[in-house]
């Protein structure tokens, strides 16, 4: 009898769960919550808290309110993709620059997805996202906040610390790739993103945004885009922006795709103002003296950094050359850039090679 009583007692406890569940509210639709970014409170713990993107996080499908965007020559961040999107707060505007970054108004946030293809000659076997940095527009300038993704791939926390862990992928030539990429810590940022010793992005320059982008609604020059939004205010007739070479592009001139990729790349510390102004070398798009550009330039500081060679650059000559001997080295003490990767790029190596061996030798030592 006590047993037909706990049976009877189980089927009324399922019966009302079962009710219950029938006459709940339905689930919020996270898809139709727009992207926020509450200056008050960021960083938020978890990167799906600002609701940037639809569906599942990790197919980083843009909500409205949110457009991706990408470089002509990115920076190179040992062989990760980058998923780049910016969001805007509705009613504001981005003023038009001509040689800085963009003029991206208070309330802005860049965001930045770092991620490995599982299979180079198949996207469609999935990927595995690292990080998320995002760059926010506070009232007080930029911030910078890292956030590192879950195992799962269901979320990313708000990250301070740094983080390494070993990344594998079959690259184009089916051959596996094995690294230990390096997340930076939060005060790492600094070290590239300074200018006057001020926070400011490095990428989003009118002339790395001047290509066309594979928008849901058709590919479409990116400035364009933007105006065409009612997003960027003061832009002159696109055929008066300066455009960057794509760095791997080879129906592009050898010297414009050489500078493109020394601009981002380097240039964001190799300038005036800026953390290795010291060095007085210059390898930022605005620079067009050949002295400041290293040629025949004697370094300011000798050491292991320059291999025992001469010269910053020996036009003629890549292998007499500091520039591309630094840029192939994973020496702490020798590597340029000294943050952001821990490989060689061989083929941003191989580029500046051969433009420094196109280059009219003119006998540095002479001098």
């Amino acid at each position: 009898m006590v047993f037909k009583h706990q049976i009877i007692a189980t089927l009324i406890l399922f019966i009302s769960v079962f009710q219950i569940a029938c006459t709940e509210e339905p689930v919020e639709d996270t898809q139709a919550i727009p992207p926020v970014a509450d200056l008050a409170e960021v960083p938020y713990r978890k990167l799906s808290e600002y609701h940037f993107f639809k569906g599942e996080i990790s197919d980083l499908q843009a909500q409205e309110g949110v457009l991706p965007y990408d470089l002509n020559t990115p920076l190179f961040s040992d062989y990760a993709h980058k998923a780049r999107f910016i969001y805007l707060p509705e009613g504001k505007q981005i003023n038009y620059t001509a040689l800085e970054s963009l003029d991206f108004p208070v309330g802005t946030v860049l965001i930045k997805n770092f991620f490995y293809h599982n299979d180079e000659r198949d996207p469609s076997k999935g990927k595995r996202i690292i990080e998320t940095r995002l760059l926010i527009h506070q009232e007080d300038g930029w911030n910078a906040y890292p956030y590192l993704w879950n195992d799962g791939q269901t979320d990313a926390d708000y990250w301070v610390g740094g983080f390494q862990t070993e990344v594998s992928w079959v690259d184009q030539n089916g051959e596996e790739q094995v690294i230990n990429y390096q997340m930076p810590n939060k005060n790492d940022c600094k070290g590239c993103h300074v200018i006057d010793n001020i926070l400011h992005p490095i990428g989003p320059k009118a002339r790395n945004l001047n290509g066309n982008y594979p928008y849901a609604d058709g590919s479409q020059n990116q400035l364009l885009k933007l105006k065409e939004m009612g997003w960027l205010n003061g832009m002159p007739a696109l055929s008066e922006v300066d455009k960057a070479a794509k760095w791997d592009d080879t129906s592009e001139l050898l010297e414009d795709r050489a500078r493109a990729y020394l601009d981002v790349n380097c240039g964001h510390c190799h300038r005036p103002n800026a953390p290795a102004n010291n060095s007085g070398l210059f390898l930022y798009h605005q620079e067009t003296d050949d002295n400041n550009l290293g040629l025949c330039k004697v370094p300011v500081a000798a050491g292991s950094g320059s291999g025992g060679l001469k010269f910053d650059i020996v036009p003629g000559e890549p292998e007499n050359s500091i520039l591309p001997y630094r840029m192939n080295s994973t020496n702490i003490e020798v590597m340029m850039p000294e943050l952001g990767r821990t490989v060689v790029h061989k083929e941003g190596v191989e580029l500046i090679e051969n433009w420094i061996r196109n280059m009219e030798n003119r006998g540095c030592n002479a001098q």
